[in-house]
Formats: structure tokens, sequence, C-alpha cells
């Protein structure tokens, strides 16, 4: 097997500032750029799809991605290799086995420097196309831990842990807490045509291989999101 690519985050698809942070034989991690959606919509538009060619390094199919991540988060986002890399990659992170850390920065925020937010989640439409959420308390189980990092002037920087992964379950989460995410022009109050959803998939740690630790790979925080987490208390970036 050959040996990992653990070099510092390098583009690899400038075209949208597409970063690889981590590569081994059998998985990717990219750093995937706000505002691009991992798979075509109804509505068409670039996807990540377009792009995974970029990313075979070698080999005759290209990855494909293991996990979701909603267009308008960034951050750290899995790919598998090949087939059998995929279907291994797909039962870690259904069977909850993979740790994985969001920052977000939301309005005004929790009293609590931790705590955690249990509501079930359900959809709000039975429209099979549509994926807004609700908390319900019919729902599926959703369970979020959270830790306050950082706060400023109606601003508080969270570190948000998904025990559960329900769509948009963050989000909905922040928002029934009376904290929502900012830029989030669903479940919150931002304008569509704002800066951006403020919630980047920070980090992740994935036991692939069993007689090894558990990979663990960051992605830096996004440009858009830099001068809030300044406000609160975040350092230079590495």
């Amino acid at each position: 097997m050959s040996p990992p690519d653990t070099a510092p985050k390098r583009t690899v698809d400038p075209e949208i500032g597409l970063s690889l942070l981590y590569r081994d034989a059998l998985m990717l991690v990219i750093d995937k750029p706000a505002g691009l959606p991992v798979h075509p919509g109804p509505k068409g538009g670039p996807t990540l799809t377009d792009h995974l060619d970029s990313l075979r390094f070698g080999l005759p199919r290209r990855p494909e991605a293991a996990h979701r991540l909603d267009r308008d988060t960034s951050g750290c986002l899995v790919l598998g290799r090949h087939a059998k890399a995929l279907a291994r990659l797909n039962r870690l992170f259904a069977d909850s086995k993979v740790d994985k850390s969001y920052w977000a920065l939301v309005e005004g925020g929790p009293s609590e420097t931790e705590g955690r937010i249990d509501f079930p989640l359900a959809r709000r439409s039975d429209d099979p196309r549509s994926w807004w959420m609700k908390t319900d308390p019919a729902g599926a189980p959703s369970l979020t831990l959270y830790r306050v990092l950082g706060r400023a002037e109606g601003l508080s920087w969270l570190e948000l842990k998904p025990v559960t992964g329900r769509t948009h379950q963050l989000r909905v989460h922040c928002a029934a807490m009376g904290w929502p995410i900012r830029g989030d022009a669903i479940y919150g109050q931002a304008d569509r045509q704002g800066p951006g959803l403020q919630l980047h998939a920070r980090s992740l740690s994935l036991p692939l291989y069993p007689k090894r630790d558990a990979i663990a790979v960051e992605a830096p925080a996004p440009q858009h999101m830099q001068a809030g987490l300044v406000a609160c208390g975040m350092g230079a970036e590495p």
C-alpha cells in the first residue's frame, strides 16, 4: 500500500479553488468550497461531480463522495478512490464511526459554554424533492454537541459535533435554540444575496485501517468566515 500524502493543503483544481487535504490508496479528503453542490440537482449548474476526473491521480476511475456536505458548507469531504474503498467508507459513516467537527458562527449564542441539542427532526414537506427540515417530536432522533470557542458582539463561534447525521441537522438545531447560523437563508433571517452560510466542516477523524490510528484531517477556515472568527478571538491560521 502506498504511503499517505500528508503534505499541506494544495490546490488541485484552480477553476473552483478545490484543494486536497489528504490522500492514500483508498481515500482522498478535499476542502470543498462553499457554494459548490456535491451532486447535480434539479436546477442544474456546476457541481463537484464535474471536477472529479481531476482527482484520479493515476487510477482508471474517478473517486466518489462517501458522505454528504451541503452546497453552502465548506470543508472536509471524504472521497473513496474505488468501489471497495467507497463501500468501506460508506459503512464507517453509516455506523457513526467517523468523528466530525464543524465550526459555525451563530447569531447571538448559548449562555452556557457547552451543551447538547436533542431535537428529533423530520421533513417540512411530504414532497420527496424537498429536503428542508423541522423539529418534530415524531421525527428521527437527532443529537448535536456544542462548545463555545469564542464570542463577539452579537456573535458566537461554536464547535458543533453531530452525533447523528440528519439532513441540515446543525442548521435546524442552531435555529431551534434561538441562535441561527449566520448567513442561513433557509432557517435564519439572512438575505439570499448575503455573504453565505457561516458553517465549515473543520475536521474529521476516521478509523479506516484497523491496525493504525484513526486518520485525522483539518480544513483551514474559509475566507468568507475569517472576519467573524477573528472578531471572536481566533488567531492567525497556520
